[in-house]
């Protein structure tokens, strides 16, 4: 067995063995779909008080309009603006204060909702869609056309754009711009945060190494750059190792979970709950159609490619970033010192996030396509494009550049490793990491 192969061998094993990744890699999937399970449960519990909006109508045009629910409950009062407000924050027996000075069909900038507390996006779209229902209906009346009301609501239509992929073999597959979003972003942030964690657990190994004189140890029965690559790659099976059993306990949670409490989904409850916050007037889609189609846009993606290609991907992101944090860990005495020298290393991945976030507007836009080439930003927001259906050459051309990069990177690294490893009590700075690679 090769050196490299036993240092691989010993950092997988350590670190996968260790009480602490055990219990992440195991408690990590059930923490998280008990926070979503509680969050759920929270959000469905109903605040049975019962919210008073006082209101000074100047008009004295919406009495009838504005009604009252088992939610809000509206107190028509007279009197100026300044006193009712003095008046009623001394009772402290109201939730917000709705001020009306004109007509709103003509001036619908007159009302304005006041608050001891910032109210909340419910309130808000509760008033606002029963005083707008109610300006359409004065307007719609103005014309005295005889049942234009009812003509309106009929013409009213909701279009639902399907989206539909055909293949090089003909057939045709559902297609969901949001569902190709969500995967894209999710993938991407996935590698996101391995490289920052992983890539960080590099460089504080090598720094732990070093600060315990252990690596000049190693270093007499193998080569620097032996010792770094056999780091960098067994702490990137660990990471595999992990997001693979990650996704393994997240499928069986889903399917206990969807076993247990999939029978008990009231239909009738979820659609209510969608309609909260909602406006007057606004259609609620069905939700088996709505689910249906999920699973059928689901259904549609190529998940033998996201996944090869997504392993790519965090493998060449990871080396490449990894190779990097090792040379930084290599050339300072203690991780206080890493923070400078790993700033600028962070940065490209901070862009390249965003990046993402914009790219996933325009997928073959000017942004998306550099940023899908550039070594540096390109793992993740290549991840962002998959779902897209990027063009093969474009998939070729970004790996192969990644590859060279992670090369280069790793050359590079290579160089400022195997001197700053044995270095001590010395202030590095960026001019004396440059001298060593020209050494």
């Amino acid at each position: 067995m090769s050196k490299i192969s036993l240092i691989i061998k010993r950092e997988y094993t350590t670190r996968v063995m260790k009480k602490s990744f055990i219990l992440l890699t195991f408690l990590t999937p059930v923490l998280f779909a008990g926070m979503m399970a509680l969050i759920i449960w929270l959000g469905g519990i109903k605040d049975d008080k019962v919210k008073n909006i006082v209101v000074i109508d100047n008009t004295h045009l919406y009495s009838k309009v504005l009604k009252s629910n088992e939610v809000y409950s509206f107190q028509f009062v007279e009197g100026q603006l300044n006193e009712v407000k003095k008046q009623k924050s001394q009772n402290g027996d109201f939730t917000a204060l709705l001020y009306i000075t004109d007509n709103l069909k003509d001036n619908p900038n007159a009302v304005t909702l006041y608050s001891e507390k910032q109210v909340n996006v419910e309130l808000k779209s509760y008033i606002t869609g029963l005083l707008n229902k109610h300006v359409e209906e004065q307007k719609l009346a103005e014309y005295n056309i005889p049942n234009l009301k009812e003509m309106v609501e009929k013409s009213h239509t909701e279009i639902d754009l399907k989206t539909i992929k055909w293949g090089e073999d003909g057939k045709d597959k559902v297609g969901s711009a949001e569902v190709a979003l969500i995967i894209g972003m999710l993938t991407a942030f996935i590698i996101y945060m391995f490289i920052v964690i992983y890539g960080a657990q590099v460089m504080q190994g090598v720094v732990q190494e070093k600060t315990n004189r252990i690596v000049e140890v190693i270093i007499s029965s193998v080569k620097p750059f032996e010792l770094m690559m056999g780091k960098i790659i067994g702490i990137a099976l660990v990471g595999l190792t992990q997001f693979l059993m990650w996704v393994l306990l997240t499928g069986v949670i889903a399917v206990v979970g969807g076993a247990i409490f999939g029978s008990n989904v009231d239909v009738t409850s979820l659609q209510k709950m969608q309609q909260v916050g909602m406006q007057p007037g606004m259609n609620v889609p069905a939700m088996p159609t709505e689910m249906q189609h999920l699973m059928t846009s689901l259904a549609g993606l190529n998940y033998v490619e996201i996944i090869s290609l997504f392993i790519v991907y965090f493998l060449g992101g990871y080396l490449l970033y990894a190779s990097l944090f090792a040379a930084i860990g290599s050339a300072v005495d203690n991780e206080t010192d890493t923070q400078q020298f790993s700033m600028p290393l962070m940065l490209p991945i901070i862009f390249a996030i965003y990046a993402g976030i914009f790219s996933a507007e325009n997928p073959d836009g000017p942004l998306a396509f550099w940023c899908s080439m550039v070594p540096f930003t390109s793992p993740i927001v290549m991840m962002v494009r998959l779902p897209f259906d990027v063009p093969a050459w474009q998939i070729i051309l970004s790996i192969s550049i990644l590859v060279l990069s992670f090369i280069g990177t790793t050359w590079t690294a290579g160089k400022i490793y195997r001197t700053g490893i044995l270095m001590y009590g010395k202030k590095v700075t960026w001019k004396e990491m440059w001298k060593w690679l020209r050494y």
